[in-house]
Parts: C-alpha cells; structure tokens; sequence
C-alpha cells in the first residue's frame, strides 16, 4: 500500500517499531497533497512548520520510553474549517466572514493536538456547512478524487476527499443533517456521527441535538481512537455528557449473535439501485458473519421527516446564517440563501417539530426491543455534480429527480439525534463513486455500531484492499 493510504493503526504500529518515523509520514501526506490537490481542492490551509515541528516530537517520543505515548501520536490529521483555533483564520467558507480571526479554540482541536496528533492543515466545507456538496465563492470547488466531476458531500468534504485522495490519515468532521456521512459514503470512508452530548462543541449548535462533531477516517479502527479522543465532558459545554464514554476496540467476533434489522428505504425514500443492491450485499455480509438480519419495514414518510427538520433548522440554523449575514446578504452563496428561506418557511412551529421527533423515535425505540442495529442506505443517490447547487438543481435517484434532501438517507437520524450513526462503505457504483450503509444504533449504544462496523470491514473486504483508494 502506498504510505499516505495506511490506517493510523498500521501507522501507529510502524512507529513503535520503529520502521517508519512520524516525520517520513508526515512527508509522504504532504507531498501527496502537493501532487492532487490543484485536482482535489480540499485545503483552506496548511499548517507545515507547527506540524514538522510536532513530527519531530513524535519522532523523539517513539524513541524513548513507549509507555508514555499520547493516543494519536504522530499521525497526520486534518481539521474541518468549522473548528476554530484561535489566532487562526475562521471563515466558514463564507465571503461576510473572510479574514475573521478566532479568538477561541473547539474543544475537540485541543484534545486532538494534546493526543499527539500532527496537524496539518484545515479542510475546505460548504458555507456555514448548510449542504450536502462543497463549493463556495471563497474557496472553490472542491472535488471527489474518485470522480473529479462529482462532489464529495458535505459539509465535511473537503475531510473525506482529503482522506480518499491520500493527503492526510485522519480528519475531523461535524454532522447536522448528514455532514460526516454523506462524505464518508461518497469518498468510501467509514464515519461516525455520535449521539447527542458524547461530544462537545460550541454555542449554539453544542445545544442543538440534531448537531455532532465527530472523527472520520480510513477504518473502523481508526475512527473509533479518534472518537475516544474527542469524546467526553467539558467545561465549557454544559451538554456533555460524563462520564467520559470509552469504546472497546471493535472486534468483528463480537457480532456473532447480533440481531439487524434491514430498511432499504427508511419507510418510502426512492433508492437508487445501485444504492439498493450494495445495501442488500452489506445485509449479505453480515449474514455470513454470524449476524441476523431481517427485513423489516418503517412507518416514516419522508415528507413528514423532511417538514420536521426545516422547523428545526427554522428555528436555529435559518436565523443564525441570517443573523450573521445581516445587511451583506449578496455576498452569500445562492444554496445559501435558499437553505435560510427553505428553514424559515417551514409550516410548523419549534414545539411541533419537537413533537414529531418524539413520534419519529417511537417506532424505531420499538424496533430496538428486538433488534441490536438498522441498516440502511447512507444516501439514495450515486452523486451529484461537484458544483451542485439546491437552489436550481436536482439530485437523479436512479431516473427521478429529487431534491437534496430527499436523498439524505442520514436526516433521519439527526432528528432523532440521541442515536449514534457509523456510515462505512458498501461498494462502487456504476459512476466509479463508492456507496454507504448506515448502522445505527440504539440510544447512546455506540459499541455496537462499531462492533457491527468491523463485521461489515472483515466480510466485505473493500476498504482494507490496496487497491480500494482512488488514484486521481
């Protein structure tokens, strides 16, 4: 495998015993961004003499007393823009915040750069993360290294075209209707949005249960350290949650007995067939590692889950774009402007989306009486055009255009916020762009996911292949 395609756990390997050096990979990530990235477009910045500088650290500590090694010791990391260092530009993809420098760091980049981890750089997202795609006026376009016309996703894209496209071994993402998973299936990653409260963010959205930060990355392994990282208390967010929750190292084994409950279409979402037939073969997968799986159906009506999350976003994501923007409104990108009109014209009121999500949960809380997991779609579409734009185009599920959102198979469970989500891939679609399943689990049960997640690794045998990574 090429060095800038390795896990961080095969790298952290390499580093105790000493074959590879935190500065030689840091070099092989840096030089591959070098090669792609005027193809990719996936950095707003980088960070190379603070990095070289904690390579070299690394390097030191991988040469002394090993029982001292932090969790994420020398591996090469990317940070979503969204999350702010202080000093350091925060922009938000956005023309009304160009040059803001922050004067506060995320909670989650402290941990991240105290683990050990060599950050390097910050990943491009769509503006103020309010779509699926990654494109702005400030920053360009940013495409899929498996198919350079197409996006891919948002709002982290610009972190899971980074990670395909080998330029860096992990990254952080945020998810508010989608955002981690989305990337993650359209870049053939595994990512993982956690329950409401595992981990802490910053106001408003720390408040705000459909939204998490969470780690993406080349493995279930992988991502699962970075999420131990990132997860806990906080001081500074009176939402998350202690004690600090630990994940087990997932183990494909410890499926073996695990009931699964399989829903192509989460009740009536149109699923492209391709979509549908590598969801069915994830479903196939796990049959042969001893899991069950069951077909079952869902009430849900897209349309009602779709009117619930724009009066959720009516209420706090619409105002706060709006608010930011105020009288600069003409510097915003057009999906912009749509997403804040979209949210502020929602039919019902803050109190009755809360009311629905309530009655969303229902008969999945009852499904989980008998069932460990769901398994279904990440997303109903092969892709969309990298420069997509909601606010003139469609997305093509099999031969039926859509809107958006009603291919974001992940809005579901970010109005049901409180369960956690680990998308990985399910297998290529005739585009040449992977495809996503989602395992989600019950409330704030995120070993299982994971567990389940490295059944579906060791059966599938797609993204632990050499031959698995684009090569733009």
């Amino acid at each position: 495998m090429e060095l800038h395609n390795i896990t961080a756990s095969k790298a952290r390997s390499l580093f105790s015993s000493r074959e590879l050096s935190p500065v030689e990979l840091l070099d092989a990530v840096v030089n591959r961004t070098a090669q792609v990235e005027p193809k990719i477009n996936a950095l707003t910045e980088q960070m190379l003499d603070e990095a070289y500088a904690a390579a070299r650290d690394s390097e030191v500590r991988f040469a002394g007393d090993q029982s001292q090694l932090r969790p994420l010791e020398g591996i090469p990391l990317l940070l979503k823009e969204e999350q702010p260092i202080a000093g350091r530009l925060s922009e938000e993809g956005s023309l009304v915040e160009k040059g803001h420098i922050s004067d506060v760091t995320h909670p989650i980049v402290d941990r991240i750069f105290g683990a050990g981890a060599v950050v390097h750089g910050r990943t491009t997202t769509p503006e103020f993360c309010c779509a699926p795609y990654t494109h702005t006026k400030l920053w360009g376009v940013t495409r899929n290294p498996w198919n350079t016309e197409l996006t891919p996703g948002g709002s982290s894209g610009g972190s899971g075209a980074a990670l395909a496209a080998g330029e860096t071994i992990l990254a952080t993402g945020s998810d508010i209707g989608g955002s981690i998973r989305i990337p993650s299936s359209f870049c053939g990653l595994v990512g993982f949005k956690p329950p409401f409260g595992r981990v802490p963010g910053m106001a408003p959205f720390n408040a705000d249960t459909f939204c998490a930060d969470g780690p993406m990355g080349r493995s279930v392994a992988d991502v699962a350290l970075l999420q131990n990282v990132i997860a806990g208390p906080h001081w500074g967010d009176q939402a998350s949650l202690r004690p600090a929750y630990v994940l087990p190292t997932p183990t494909a084994a410890a499926a073996i007995g695990m009931r699964v409950a399989l829903c192509v279409n989460l009740g009536d979402f149109a699923v492209d067939p391709a979509v549908e037939a590598n969801t069915r073969a994830a479903a196939d997968a796990l049959r042969s590692m001893g899991v069950t799986v069951d077909e079952v159906m869902l009430p849900w009506k897209s349309a009602h889950l779709i009117e619930t999350a724009w009066a959720h976003f009516g209420a706090i994501m619409g105002p706060f774009i709006t608010e930011i923007a105020g009288a600069q409104q003409d510097l915003l990108m057009p999906y912009t402007l749509d997403f804040a009109k979209s949210a502020g014209a929602s039919k019902l009121s803050y109190a009755e989306g809360l009311a629905n999500e309530t009655a969303i949960y229902e008969p999945l809380g009852k499904l989980f009486e008998t069932y460990d997991a769901l398994l279904c779609p990440t997303i109903a579409t092969q892709g969309m055009a990298a420069d997509f734009d909601a606010a003139t185009d469609s997305v093509m599920v099999g031969d039926k255009p859509v809107g958006w959102i009603e291919s974001a198979m992940t809005m579901p469970f970010n109005v049901i916020g409180r369960v956690p989500v680990l998308s990985v891939p399910s297998g290529i679609a005739p585009n040449g762009v992977p495809t996503g399943v989602q395992i989600v689990g019950r409330t704030y049960d995120d070993a299982t996911v994971f567990t389940l997640g490295a059944a579906l690794e060791e059966a599938l045998q797609l993204w632990t292949n050499d031959s698995w990574w684009p090569t733009v």
